[in-house]
Formats: C-alpha cells, structure tokens, sequence
C-alpha cells in the first residue's frame, strides 16, 4: 500500500457532488477491500475508505436537497473513482448526511459504517421490539457499542460481551450485563443471565457467530457482520449483514448523535502519510476508538 497522486476528479454526473474531504475513516473493512474480499464498485488500483466527512465543493444536476458549502458526513458505495481516502471525493447524494456542528470532523468521519451496520443488524436483520432480550458479542468495539445503543433505545434487555477494559463503558451503553468473553463458558452464563430467554444475538466478534448461537433459545434469531454465518438450526434464522449505503437513515442516526442519545468515542487521528500503519494497528485490534485521517487531507 502506498500513497499517490491522481488526476482530480471527473465531471459530476446527476445525482453527484464533489466533497472536499476533512476527515476519513480506517477500518478493518478497509483491509478487506485491499485484498479483494468486497466489491465497492471500482477495482484496484484505487485509494482505499469508505467512509468520510467534508464540505460539498460542487454539485452536479439533482443533488438531493445539498448545496455547495454544506457540512457532510457519507459511506458513498458503491465507489465512484475513488475511496475516501483521498482530498477530493465524488460522493452519491443519496449517501450523503448533513454534518451538525455538534459533531467533530474526526467522530463524523468514523461514525457512518458502524452505525448504518448497527441500525441494520437492529432495526432490520433482526426488526427488535422492546421488551426482548439481545445478546451482543463483542460490544467492546464501536460497532457493537453502537449495537447496544440502539437496541436499548428500542427499550430491549441487552446483556452484552466485552473485555474487563471495556464492561462500564458497555454498561453505559445500555447493557444490562456485561459477561467476559474470555471466559470459555460465556454462552451459558449469558442464558443464565436472560429474564427468560434470549431472543436475538447481534455477533460482532470475528469467528463468535457460531458460540453467541448456542446462547440463543430455539426459533431465535442470529445476525453477524462478520463473514461466518454458522449454518442454521434448532430452528434459528441466520443473516450475515453487510453495510448498505443509505443517506436518510444516517440522517437520523447523527441526529441521535449530535442530540447526545448516542455516544462514540474520540478517534486517534493521523495524516494520509501516515494511513498503512494506522490500518495495520487497527487490524491488528490496537484501535478500539477508531482511526480518522484528518491531518493534510485537505486540499483548502
């Protein structure tokens, strides 16, 4: 992976505006793009993220209701040209959400993939009413974190996964209880934990999808946004999530953002230069706050 100059962006067809780019997002999805394993609509060479926040620099025909100047926020798949990472960036206006500017460039430009994922796992793969029971496995991280939130939003019992480091702030999250995934028998103690039993398992930990299961009572319901979906079972229903571009909806989630009723932590931030080794460190599971690439992006 290395950094290099492109030509700028091309015309701007309808339905396109041009972002001038003042932070983006690293995520281990980046790595999976890298190596193939997602298609974002443009094939390699290309400059790699998903995510971004900026200023709208220019705006082709029916742009949705954006302006030139406007503060955004975007998962702007399926690419067109190029990734995120990059000072300008040609972004679908029905991708796009308005930035409040209660929210930091660097949180706006890690926020968009874990919560359109969230929302997705909560709100359609596994449709939670209030009053269910939900297990998160691996609620340490910002895309279970954000899992939780919403799930307690909905007025769910969330019981939750996550390491010694991480249970108060999951806890604040909304989980009812936290259980140490390192403990070899979690899914009996989660079972043990439910009010009753537990109707749905949100797994975002790699490789959990098959152990958050045995937690789940039968005729249960299963989501993972990891690429392991277990064969189902006992009657459970199974759903691998991959995240979908939607505008509005992440209209609405930074809404809950910027209103406080979610939270996300603060981001290291770090130039393009400097963007292999940020990817590297969060692959590696050294970045539970998240990665932004703010410093020298912008070309203004």
């Amino acid at each position: 992976m290395e950094t290099f100059e492109v030509d700028d962006p091309r015309p701007l067809a309808d339905h396109e505006v041009l972002i001038d780019t003042r932070g983006a997002g690293v995520g281990n999805w980046d790595n999976i793009i890298r190596y193939g394993g997602w298609d974002v609509g443009t094939r390699p060479p290309l400059a790699l993220g998903v995510e971004a926040a900026g200023v709208i620099k220019a705006v082709g025909n029916s742009p949705g209701g954006f302006g030139v100047g406007d503060e955004v926020l975007c998962h702007p798949v399926p690419l067109r040209e190029q990734g995120t990472w990059a000072p300008l960036l040609i972004a679908p206006a029905g991708s796009l959400a308005h930035k409040p500017p209660e929210i930091p460039w660097p949180t706006a430009a890690i926020f968009p993939v874990p919560a359109l994922t969230a929302e997705q796992v909560v709100g359609e793969a596994l449709a939670l009413c209030g009053g269910e029971t939900l297990l998160v496995h691996g609620a340490g991280g910002i895309t279970g974190g954000l899992i939780v939130q919403l799930a307690a939003l909905r007025g769910v019992d969330v019981l939750a996964t996550a390491g010694p480091r991480s249970a108060d702030r999951v806890r604040g999250h909304g989980a009812r209880e936290v259980i140490d995934y390192r403990d070899p028998l979690w899914p009996r103690h989660a079972t043990a934990l439910a009010k009753d039993s537990i109707d749905a398992v949100a797994n975002a930990a790699p490789g959990g999808a098959g152990a958050a299961m045995t937690a789940l009572a039968d005729g249960g319901r299963l989501a993972t946004i990891t690429p392991d979906p277990p064969a189902p079972t006992r009657g459970i229903s199974v759903t691998a999530v991959y995240v979908r571009s939607d505008g509005a909806q992440l209209d609405r989630l930074t809404a809950l953002l910027a209103s406080r009723r979610l939270s996300m932590p603060t981001p290291r931030c770090c130039g393009l230069d400097q963007a292999a080794a940020a990817l590297a460190h969060v692959v590696a599971g050294h970045e539970a706050s998240g990665v932004a690439i703010t410093k020298a992006i912008s070309p203004s």
